[in-house]
């Protein structure tokens, strides 16, 4: 998967649909970046992020999808998937329903997923940071590239025959 990586933009998810928008989709395709300004969240909230915290949204075809996932399972899909990934990285973090990254009772981070015709958007967030004193943070260090590439290569995995070419530029 080809990773666009920016300083600072107002929201990762926007920022991929305007650019499918304005380039066409050909393969899948994430942006992550250092700051996010205009996070959103789910329910309309918005998710404002610090530098040093990870930020990234990515789009699929929907065809390339596991046949068995309903789309509105999807967002739960993707992220147990990183879930599974920071716990064998030796996190105690946990899910709640439908779709938060929570330590002990304190939420730090969330997946938000969205739709068109042919597309499936998919955008998380997570606190490796302090935010403020209603979130925590992720336990356990981690090397941001590290983990995008451990992501994308489990959902290829999990993709049956999808190629998704994970490399980091």
């Amino acid at each position: 998967m080809k990773i666009i990586r920016l300083n600072e933009v107002n929201s990762t998810q926007s920022y991929l649909k305007e650019y499918i928008q304005k380039n066409g989709y050909n393969n899948p395709l994430c942006v992550t970046s250092k700051i996010q300004t205009a996070g959103v969240g789910s329910r309309g909230n918005s998710w404002i992020g610090k530098e040093g915290n990870l930020f990234f949204s990515f789009v699929v075809s929907k065809d390339n999808l596991p046949k068995d996932l309903p789309l509105q399972s999807s967002s739960i899909y993707f992220t147990y998937i990183l879930k599974d990934i920071l716990q064998k990285s030796g996190s105690k973090l946990f899910l709640k329903w439908p779709n938060d990254f929570y330590i002990k009772n304190r939420k730090i981070g969330g997946a938000i997923t969205s739709t068109n015709k042919e597309l499936l958007f998919c955008g998380i967030g997570l606190n490796l940071i302090e935010v403020d004193d209603s979130f925590g943070k992720l336990d356990i260090s981690i090397d941001i590239d590290e983990i995008l590439n451990l992501y994308f290569i489990e959902i290829e995995k999990k993709f049956r025959g999808s190629k998704f070419l994970v490399f980091l530029r």
